[in-house]
């Protein structure tokens, strides 16, 4: 039996040791971060302050917009502080908060992908009784059971990393705590613990999409069937932002879990986590704003009275 010692802090090894890369990787994850920031941050905005927007897709929209700024918040300042002040180190406590943190924002995020899906399936396929179906009643039902079923996967997938003893090396070759280099320090034979973990994220994660498959696959049948073009340019205006987001997210996710851990820090390793926790946060916001015409909109309107109220405050100040 390898000998175990109790795990304080861990090591994160994901960044260069010269000092000018920790600089570059500062900037880059600075900008990408406060990109994030303003994007999601506006989308937020935009949805709460026009009443034109307060319908369910728009709803989820925003609390998808929420849940991106929370997934990225978790590990990229963290990441920013090491890599400006020279450190390595977080904390255990920490490491468990960013962990349990990450699984609910990231889990809560696939659900509400999967949620808008059947929202689309409503509004194209049953647009006449999408308001009793997607009601607030139930909506807020829908986002509340999301929220508590996302906290409590998450509870079991970080207790059943952190239950297990850690040895002497307390290194973990990423940018943050990523859950498959915490399994590689264990003292204990991690596999049937690592084949349920995966067993399970799959059996969720397979149903999510299948559910989306088929939610598209009756959505495009209905739209063309619809008889003029702009309807059908319409549909998929609202469509085409939302298979983005989710093959962004699927196969973001499926490249880092699904490839192997390596034991030294690996530049493959770096760009697959970037991939799956700061790309998908970043790009959201602009896939989403690109294609819907009423973000759009409702973005002008949001800058015009801004730019107003500034030249009022501007001549009342003269």
């Amino acid at each position: 039996m390898p000998n175990c010692t109790t795990v304080t802090e861990f090591l994160l090894l994901g960044c260069s040791d010269t000092r000018q890369l920790q600089i570059l990787h500062f900037v880059i994850f600075l900008a990408a971060y406060l990109a994030a920031l303003v994007g999601n941050l506006l989308v937020i905005t935009v949805v709460t302050t026009d009443h034109h927007l307060h319908s369910p897709m728009y709803c989820f929209l925003a609390n998808l917009s929420f849940l991106d700024l929370g997934s990225i918040s978790v590990i990229v300042p963290t990441s920013m502080a090491n890599s400006l002040l020279n450190t390595r180190t977080i904390s255990y406590a920490g490491c468990v908060s960013q962990v349990f943190l990450f699984f609910s924002f990231s889990t809560v995020n696939f659900s509400f992908v999967t949620i808008m899906a059947y929202d689309r399936y409503v509004a194209i396929c049953k647009p006449m009784h999408y308001g009793i179906i997607m009601n607030r009643g139930a909506c807020v039902q829908t986002v509340a059971g999301t929220w508590a079923a996302g906290v409590i996967y998450s509870a079991l997938h970080t207790g059943n990393t952190f239950s297990l003893p850690f040895c002497h090396s307390n290194t973990i070759n990423q940018f943050f705590c990523e859950v498959p280099q915490l399994l590689k320090l264990s003292c204990s034979d991690t596999y049937c613990r690592e084949l349920t973990a995966l067993a399970f994220s799959v059996f969720l994660g397979l149903g999510c999409f299948v559910f989306i498959v088929v939610s598209y696959v009756q959505i495009f049948t209905a739209v063309w069937r619809i008889p003029s073009e702009q309807g059908r340019q319409k549909a998929f205006s609202t469509c085409v932002p939302h298979l983005i987001v989710v093959s962004l997210f699927l196969s973001t996710t499926g490249i880092a879990y699904t490839k192997p851990v390596s034991d030294s820090p690996s530049p493959l390793d770096l760009l697959a986590a970037v991939l799956y926790s700061v790309v998908p946060p970043l790009m959201n916001p602009v896939i989403y704003s690109m294609r819907n015409r009423e973000i759009q909109a409702a973005l002008r309107k949001l800058l015009h009275r801004l730019i107003q109220s500034k030249n009022n405050m501007s001549i009342f100040l003269s």
